[in-house]
């Protein structure tokens, strides 16, 4: 398992939260997602060998929120 903590640019409520945490959840290969509104962050444990960080970036990208 591969961990990695991603900051995020554009959240600024609960459904903010939802929508990443729902997005990155949906990524095939990703275990396990945490996100927190005050640090700007997903913290992110996935499967390197069943996705990439660049296919969780774009999830996060498709929700319209900023990967920084």
């Amino acid at each position: 398992m591969t961990k990695t903590v991603i900051k995020v640019g554009g959240m600024t409520c609960k459904h903010c939260v939802k929508a990443v945490t729902d997005a990155v959840g949906a990524v095939p290969g990703v275990e396990k997602v945490k996100v927190s509104l005050r640090a700007n962050t997903a913290t992110v444990q996935y499967d390197a060998d069943k996705t990439t960080l660049d296919a969780i970036h774009a999830a996060i990208k498709e929700e319209e929120y900023d990967v920084l």
